[in-house]
């Protein structure tokens, strides 16, 4: 077998450029689209939330379809991944054009103008995400590598969400959406939202396109079957590798514990701490945390190995929200929570990703056939899916709690429920996670896997 050469620092670039580019787009998107709906298009809130809601549940279907898709499709130049993201980037951007615009109808169009650009809007996110989740199997053989290029791509997905997070408000008044205060203007401020629209668009596809010139597919499969791979042989084939089964679970946890810190930090701010804008400095800190924890996991991993490093990630997100359980009042206690949850959030992304990639390895051996596409989009599934049902849960737990958008206070109950989603619950999550990790034995299955493949031979590098 060749050796395929050390991945050099302009392709990682490449993966880091996608990383950030779609992240500018998903903060704006998750931002600002409810608000264009229901305060420019003019859209009836219940039917706003319909339209969202759709659109979660089309966007956690249509990872394994598409994913299943790209598992019997090659492109011309006999690649199976890397050219999505140039073929599919344009519509991609255009729909993120189309979410942006006003048609100029009434309401029962616009719902239905609404749906259908949704839908096909996460048609082609997942269409151009598909070789971003599972391109770095491919692009190398090589772990270190193969963790070297998630580490550029949890950066670049920090980077993305605080650009995102900085960038589009300023951009919406710049372009006369918003006013100087931030609110929508008289005029409806349509053709503002439609110009960010089209900036939003133009880098993604700079994003996706950087992505197609700076990387390669150099691993090849080791069998030269290309005879159709059924639904349900995929599906034996995910249901039968125990490591699929376990790292899913690991991913479902960092999903949940990810959104529960994400969706419950604006209302603790505005509630525990009273002052909605204290939720700015805390994701800051979040996101810098979770980028500069990027940077300890190839030195961590190298010393304790790859199991020990996400039990150790694990155990620092616990630890950290000691004093959060133990005191929700202060502040600290919170940044405490915040900066080692991302530092936790930052080890689990690269080291869940580099397991994505062995696991296509070993279950290539197991069974004969590569399904790269299937391992990234199965999870997605299943992670979305749980995702959606906390959200949920977290909602149905403030209204039964007491929850009134309309009081400065909120009951005792409501209050309660906050500090639990903060602290609580993704503590549980977290030794759920803890237990994902602690039976996960990824590298002795790869280092079979990969000694099988290579004749008997050891695994270099």
């Amino acid at each position: 077998m060749n050796a395929i050469p050390k991945i050099k620092l302009g392709e990682k670039f490449g993966f880091c450029a996608f990383s950030c580019s779609s992240n500018i787009v998903y903060i704006f998107k998750n931002t600002y689209y409810l608000f264009f709906l229901t305060n420019v298009l003019k859209v009836n809130v219940l039917w706003a939330g319909i339209i969202l809601t759709v659109g979660m549940i089309w966007d956690a279907v249509n990872d394994p379809i598409m994913g299943f898709w790209s598992v019997n499709h090659r492109f011309k130049n006999g690649e199976q991944l890397r050219p999505f993201a140039l073929w599919y980037s344009v519509p991609w951007g255009l729909f993120v054009v189309l979410l942006f615009t006003d048609f100029g109808v009434s309401e029962t169009p616009a719902i239905v103008i609404a749906l259908v650009v949704y839908v096909l809007f996460e048609v082609f996110n997942t269409l151009t995400g598909i070789p971003y989740n599972s391109m770095s199997g491919l692009a190398t053989d090589n772990d270190e590598d193969r963790r070297s290029i998630n580490v550029f791509r949890n950066i670049g997905a920090g980077l993305g969400s605080a650009v995102g997070a900085v960038a589009c408000l300023p951009l919406l008044k710049l372009f006369n959406a918003l006013d100087a205060d931030g609110n929508l203007r008289t005029d409806g401020g349509s053709r503002g939202f439609l110009i960010v629209g089209i900036i939003m668009a133009v880098i993604v596809i700079a994003g996706s396109v950087i992505h197609y010139f700076t990387t390669r597919e150099r691993v090849k499969p080791i069998s030269d079957d290309d005879e159709r791979i059924s639904v349900k042989r995929v599906t034996a084939m995910l249901f039968r590798c125990k490591s699929w089964w376990l790292n899913t679970l690991y991913f479902v946890c960092y999903g949940v514990i990810n959104m529960l810190l994400m969706t419950s930090l604006t209302y603790y701010a505005t509630y525990v701490l009273g002052s909605t804008s204290a939720a700015t400095m805390l994701q800051a800190a979040f996101l810098l945390a979770n980028i500069g924890g990027s940077f300890l996991v190839a030195p961590i991993e190298k010393r304790l190995g790859r199991r020990k490093t996400m039990l150790l990630g694990v155990a620092i997100a616990i630890l950290g929200k000691a004093w959060f359980l133990i005191d929700h009042a202060p502040i600290a206690a919170m940044y405490v929570n915040a900066i080692t949850l991302g530092i936790s959030v930052a080890i689990a992304f690269v080291l869940l990703n580099v397991n994505r990639n062995d696991i296509v390895d070993i279950i290539e051996v197991d069974e004969g056939r590569r399904i790269d596409s299937m391992i990234a989009t199965a999870d997605n599934l299943v992670n979305k899916l749980a995702v959606a049902g906390m959200t949920q849960v977290f909602t149905l737990s403030l209204a039964a709690a007491g929850y009134n958008a309309d009081l400065a206070a909120q009951p005792a109950a409501a209050i309660g429920v906050i500090n639990a989603m903060v602290g609580w619950v993704p503590t549980v999550i977290s030794v759920i996670m803890f237990m994902a990790a602690f039976f996960l034995t990824i590298e002795k299955d790869h280092g079979s896997a990969v000694g099988k493949r290579n004749g008997g031979l050891s695994e270099v590098g």
